[in-house]
């Protein structure tokens, strides 16, 4: 049976990871995806932690398949997470990063907006 879409957890800036559950029939699995692994995912560094939550949206077809192949290829414990780190990341996946061009930043951050940090 394959898992199916769950809940967005968000972002955990002290584990530097994005957590987000999938549905493997009337269990709930955890996983988390760590930031480095988003980054190889869209072809490097784009992004401050707020800018995960687009990321993920935007990249979430390739996670949900990253999460299902790990879950088939591991043994899950209930109660913990499956992590996938950016090692995990094999060239399929790479194949379908976010093209160059296209940026996964709010377009209230995009160039010629101008926000002063402090």
């Amino acid at each position: 049976m394959p898992l199916t879409q769950g809940r967005i957890l968000g972002y955990d800036s002290a584990q530097m990871t994005f957590g987000f559950t999938m549905l493997n029939g009337g269990d709930e699995v955890v996983f988390q995806i760590s930031a480095a692994a988003i980054d190889k995912l869209v072809g490097g560094p784009r992004g401050r932690h707020v800018d995960r939550q687009i990321q993920f949206s935007l990249l979430r077809e390739t996670i949900e398949n990253l999460a299902s192949a790990r879950f088939y290829a591991s043994t899950f414990v209930r109660g913990g997470a499956l992590r996938i780190f950016a090692k995990d990341i094999g060239k399929q996946a790479e194949a379908s990063k976010v093209p160059k061009n296209r940026s996964l930043r709010p377009a209230s951050l995009e160039a010629g907006s101008r926000s002063v940090c402090r």
